[in-house]
């Protein structure tokens, strides 16, 4: 599991896209890029980084499900994930 830390980093970094979306379209839509500069870097999309909501584990990640491999599979096995099964042949 992810450190706290790192976890809480990541979702201050999702509050300040959602908080600045709008300024920074309508920014670069005007060509104000002096007034885009001014803007806390972390509110930039680009600086998401993908991470299991179940553990914080940034690699493995699976964008569908929105967890990692690991606890996919665990999660898979168990039922808990509608329409996936074990593949068999």
């Amino acid at each position: 599991m992810a450190r706290k830390s790192v976890i809480a980093r990541e979702h201050k970094r999702e509050r300040l896209v959602e908080k600045y979306a709008k300024l920074r379209l309508k920014l670069k839509e005007a060509g104000q890029w002096d007034e885009l500069d001014k803007l806390p870097k972390n509110s930039a999309k680009v600086r998401l980084h993908n991470r299991c909501k179940l553990t914080g584990r940034p690699k493995g990640y699976m964008r569908q499900f929105g967890v990692c491999r690991n606890q996919f599979r665990d999660l898979a096995l168990a039922g808990k994930i509608p329409g996936v099964t074990k593949a068999s042949w």
